[in-house]
């Protein structure tokens, strides 16, 4: 399988690093919500005013969404744009693709198909994801229809599988799939036994473990861990 496990003190901080470099370059980045990745975001920002990148060039789209408005507490894209996005208007930036969730599940996943189609069905150069405590990653829940899709690049999902318990807007597998290079986000002990069950040395692809289900579609996976959330796969496992 194409999955590289690394085990870091920081994992925010490595993302950002590659964050930095993907946007200088003018690529295409799928964001995640979680409070790993809000660090990471909030590095990133750091990183652009120390250093003077321009990421202006760059284009942000979204993995997922709740079907919230988008200054709701639960919205992905509120938390990215109060880490990252408002702190960039003044450095320049980048173009950024919002899901509609306020459109509800199937009219969110119909615009942001459109809005893929709009800006020439990119493959995307950098795609961050967590996993949940249930290994699901996106909106992509255990043993839910939306696994078997395989023609549509978004779907609506009516219900989602854990807490906020509202509608979902979510990138399919095959299109998560699709990106250059997939990164893993976990942190802490409540993700060790889904980190294992996704991408531990027993690892299957299983649809009761969405984010297993990658890997045989991926072209390259890295698993960004913290010593915690890398406890279930075994001494040493990704470390230097």
């Amino acid at each position: 399988m194409p999955v590289e496990i690394e085990v870091v003190d920081d994992p925010g901080r490595a993302c950002s690093a590659m964050l930095v470099g993907v946007a200088a370059g003018g690529g295409h980045i799928v964001l995640t919500g979680g409070s790993t990745p809000r660090a990471a975001y909030r590095e990133f920002v750091e990183a652009v005013r120390t250093v003077g990148v321009d990421v202006s060039g760059s284009t942000m789209w979204f993995g997922d969404e709740r079907c919230v408005p988008p200054d709701d507490e639960r919205s992905n894209y509120l938390m990215a744009k109060t880490s990252m996005f408002n702190a960039l208007e003044e450095l320049g930036s980048p173009t950024i693709h919002r899901m509609k969730g306020e459109l509800g599940p199937d009219a969110g996943a119909e615009d942001y198909e459109g809005q893929l189609r709009d800006a020439g069905s990119p493959r995307f150069d950098l795609l961050l994801l967590g996993i949940g405590s249930d290994g699901h990653c996106a909106s992509l829940f255990p043993d839910q229809p939306s696994l078997s899709e395989r023609s549509r690049a978004v779907v609506g999902v009516e219900q989602a599988g854990l807490e906020p318990s509202v509608p979902r807007v979510s990138m399919t597998l095959p299109r998560l799939a699709n990106a250059k290079q997939i990164v893993f986000l976990a942190t802490g002990e409540s993700k060790a036994d889904a980190v294992a069950a996704a991408f531990g040395p027993q690892a299957k692809p299983d649809p009761h473990v969405p984010s297993s289900l990658l890997a045989p579609l991926a072209k390259e996976i890295k698993v960004l861990l913290d010593p915690a959330a890398a406890a279930g796969l075994g001494p040493g496992a990704g470390r230097a």
